[in-house]
């Protein structure tokens, strides 16, 4: 695992650059500021909270931006707790991929990897105390019935009949759920709120059901399983967070997080809600997600397509892009859904600066330089990256046979293209000027080789009589080139809401061009020392990231990114 800097502090890169984010105001950093001042709490303790059912996606990048970003911010801590409550979707192996990918983001939870099931028993036992205090029961009516008697907005919900057994009877059937003795769906143990209360999630909410699946942690022990209500505040007070903070979805649900802890008297954090990310060309639900994954339009939870942290990470895209993007986007109080152009450009910004400039060609054109001697071979200076000299230079092979790309060339152009074609002069990359003398076509007419002549005095791309070509090609030695396979990614969607579509189902939206694999490819010689993850540009095409599955004989490169940003141009418009 690449080596990462921590957010929000001053570090020198490779790039000769700092990556220090600007910070945005935002109401949250506004709460905790006041909170300090007014010294109500001796350190903030925040906490991400994800629960382990699948792979965290680029809205979870946010909030773990916020978490670990404001308990860093202000010198305090933030706990990566799993909220395991659900053993039936829960996995080991999203545990660990949740863990790789906080740490990839750049976050460090350090001693502070909590799980709820660490809480089960307390848990339980703050539950019979609600029941000894009148504030909790054992209800039997059926899932069905629970929805039915629970009321609709305009109208009040009605109370079970089993609402006022007594604490005896309910002490009973709560420990026989424990042990297992009643079936999955028979029984419930309700909060005994108000069941005319104008808030729904106040009509006597369930806190524990039976469950009779194996947890991935405590085995067969546990036969009942806390609600996520139930367990989500207890949590927090157990650990002594003092800022909760959570996505918008939850605001209805903080009147019974505080009614809980409040009965309970026990520490009491402050739930803070902030607007969750919505993202053009993108869909966020794990369980849309899930089905890309089973059904098969995507490779898996990492496919470079998926908005998922190890699907972004896979196509190329840096932590420090993902976290600047967070901090850009600010946090707001209401849902909004933010261009992926956004996103792709926080992205460029920072590829910019830190990637590698290459030569390679995707779809190669023979080409033979007639007065260039044939056994010569000649190693010429390109520079490693523009934006930042610190980063070198290095030697690219030059030979009588290159490769450049097919569309660099046209029999008959049209007016404005300025690339090569019969009888006309370009320059090649840190090379030489050449003009192209001859077209070679195949029996079906195709073209397949072209015949130039070069300039010797160019040598650099630079002509002595001044004279400068229109266009300037990039280009690999035929003798020296290696071969490669080319991913090239695009929309997973070709629209901006996924879910516009007859019955919002979003798969009649999916992109069939979201993929194209490019087999033959040609690159320059210096890739041969590529490894898995390295990010390069490749000169005048895009921004691409070597595959894992790269093999000894090929590179496999994904297209991270394409070199045009449309979000500059939006950007301009806006101010015009």
């Amino acid at each position: 695992m690449e080596e990462i800097p921590p957010v929000n502090k001053k570090k020198n890169d490779n790039t000769g650059n700092t990556n220090k984010i600007p910070q945005v105001s935002n109401f949250i950093r506004e709460v905790i500021k006041t909170d300090i001042e007014s010294k109500k709490w001796d350190k903030i303790v925040t906490r991400f909270p994800p629960e382990p059912n699948g792979y965290l996606h680029i809205g979870h990048a946010k909030a773990i931006c916020i978490n670990f970003g404001m308990a860093e911010e202000f010198g305090g801590e933030c706990h990566l707790r799993f909220d395991d409550t659900n053993p039936s979707k829960e996995e080991s192996e999203y545990i660990e991929s949740i863990k790789q990918d906080v740490s990839w983001l750049g976050f460090d939870w350090g001693p502070h990897l909590y799980f709820a099931s660490d809480y089960f028993e307390q848990m339980y036992q703050w539950a019979v105390k609600l029941i000894k205090d009148g504030k909790a029961y054992v209800d039997d009516l059926t899932p069905e019935q629970i929805r039915e008697y629970r009321g609709t907005l305009k109208e009040p919900g009605k109370e079970s009949p089993y609402r006022n057994r007594s604490t005896e009877e309910n002490l009973d059937l709560f420990k026989r759920m424990r042990d297992g003795e009643f079936e999955e769906g028979t029984h419930v143990l309700r909060a005994k709120i108000d069941m005319a209360h104008p808030n729904m999630n106040m009509r006597d909410p369930a806190m524990y059901r039976i469950l009779k699946v194996s947890h991935h942690r405590t085995g067969d022990k546990w036969k009942i399983y806390p609600m996520y209500d139930w367990a989500h505040g207890l949590e927090d007070s157990i650990e002594g967070v003092t800022h909760s903070l959570c996505s918008l979805e939850f605001e209805d649900h903080r009147p019974l997080y505080d009614w809980f802890l409040e009965q309970l008297e026990i520490h009491h954090p402050q739930q803070i809600e902030f607007a969750r990310l919505n993202l053009t060309y993108t869909v966020m639900s794990k369980r849309k997600l899930l089905q890309l994954v089973q059904q098969k339009y995507v490779s898996g939870w990492d496919d470079p397509r998926m908005p998922t942290i190890s699907g972004l990470k896979r196509r190329g895209y840096t932590p420090e892009s993902i976290r600047a993007f967070a901090e850009r986007i600010g946090v707001a109080k209401r849902d909004s859904t933010v261009d992926l152009a956004l996103l792709e450009h926080c992205l460029r910004e920072d590829l910019n600066k830190r990637a590698n400039r290459v030569m390679t060609v995707l779809n190669p054109l023979r080409v033979i330089i007639t007065n260039y001697p044939e056994d010569l071979s000649e190693e010429l200076e390109a520079i490693n990256n523009p934006e930042d000299s610190s980063m070198g230079t290095r030697k690219v092979p030059f030979s009588k046979v290159l490769y450049i790309e097919r569309d660099d060339f046209m029999e008959n152009p049209p007016k404005k293209f300025f690339r090569l074609a019969p009888g006309r002069e370009v320059r090649l990359r840190y090379a030489y000027f050449i003009t192209c003398d001859k077209v070679i076509k195949d029996q079906e007419g195709n073209v397949v080789e072209l015949q130039c002549s070069y300039d010797p005095e160019t040598k650099g791309g630079a002509s002595p009589d001044g004279r400068s070509p229109k266009a300037t090609l990039h280009w690999v030695s035929a003798k020296h080139a290696i071969d490669a396979e080319v991913r090239l990614y695009d929309k997973l969607f070709t629209t901006e809401d996924p879910s516009d579509a007859p019955g919002g189902d979003f798969l009649k939206n999916i992109n069939p061009e979201s993929l194209k694999v490019l087999k033959g490819c040609k690159c320059e010689p210096s890739l041969n020392r590529a490894k898995p993850m390295e990010r390069y540009q490749f000169e005048r095409l895009a921004y691409f990231c070597v595959d894992n599955e790269s093999r000894e004989n090929c590179l496999v490169f994904n297209r991270t990114v394409t070199l045009k940003d449309t979000w500059a141009k939006i950007k301009k418009k806006s101010k015009a």
